[in-house]
């Protein structure tokens, strides 16, 4: 299987005023086309660097990120992100806040064209009718689905997801896991999500990546097999169970590690 998205030695530092400040150590990740790899690790191990460094938005100091077989020296158009906040412009109706990137990147697309392919996207996650709202009537889980529909409405080759729905109560967030596997039946995509949710990281991710304490770099890859259809009680299976185990154990390694560093 082709991987879509390679980051091969990857090494960064931010620059701080009591010198570099390392945050990523020779990380390498690889995720086939149309698979969808969770990271999970520390509180500060430089998840969310790692998302910055797929999009383009920043380079690193070492190392190289790769999409499609091209080296990411900048910002892609071809790359969807949907963060905690769904951050949906208020004076914008929700049609219209799903349409933005088609105007920034299609703009010889025919407004027609637009306006179907956002409603099409909203009607999958159930929010027929309320195209014409404005994000402050919408709750909080239905700004975030509106948000994942802006998303991927240019049909991006990687939709990087950054603690999308860590603001969210249980009983919404588990929806939304439901909501992202009929997204991805209907429009297929690569995908990298960032969380803290061990259950999120397996009922979404074909495989779930821990990295390690700070300077983080690979320290365990586990592929899930997840039993059956993607349903909310299968992670109340035993290899369900198992899995969440050894992220966990895998996790407070990490942080062990991390502690050891900082002493």
């Amino acid at each position: 299987m082709t991987n879509l998205i390679d980051i091969k030695g990857v090494t960064h530092a931010y620059k701080t005023a009591q010198g570099p400040l390392p945050v990523l150590n020779n990380l390498n990740i690889a995720v086939p086309e149309g698979e969808f790899c969770a990271v999970v690790g520390p509180s500060g191990c430089g998840k969310s660097t790692l998302t910055r460094l797929i999009a383009g938005l920043m380079m690193p100091d070492r190392g190289e990120v790769w999409l499609h077989g091209e080296l990411v020296k900048g910002p892609r158009k071809t790359v969807g992100m949907a963060f905690q906040n769904p951050v949906l412009l208020e004076w914008r109706t929700i049609l219209r806040n799903v349409m933005l990137p088609l105007e920034i990147v299609a703009p010889s697309m025919p407004k027609a064209d637009k306006e179907a392919r956002a409603r099409e996207l909203l009607a999958l996650v159930g929010l027929e009718g309320f195209e014409n709202k404005r994000p402050s009537a919408l709750s909080g889980g239905m700004r975030q689905r509106a948000s994942l529909c802006r998303a991927i409405v240019h049909k991006p080759d990687v939709l990087i997801m950054d603690e999308p729905f860590g603001a969210l109560d249980a009983f919404t967030r588990e929806d939304l896991w439901q909501t992202m596997h009929a997204l991805r039946e209907k429009e297929p995509f690569t995908g990298v999500l960032i969380t803290h949710d061990l259950r999120e990281s397996v009922f979404l991710g074909d495989q779930v990546v821990v990295l390690s304490g700070r300077p983080a770099t690979t320290q365990y890859v586990l592929d899930v097999n997840y039993p059956g259809p993607r349903e909310i009680d299968g992670l109340y299976t035993p290899e369900c169970s198992d899995m969440l185990h050894t992220l966990r154990d895998q996790i407070r390694i990490a942080q062990g590690r991390a502690e050891d560093m900082a002493a």
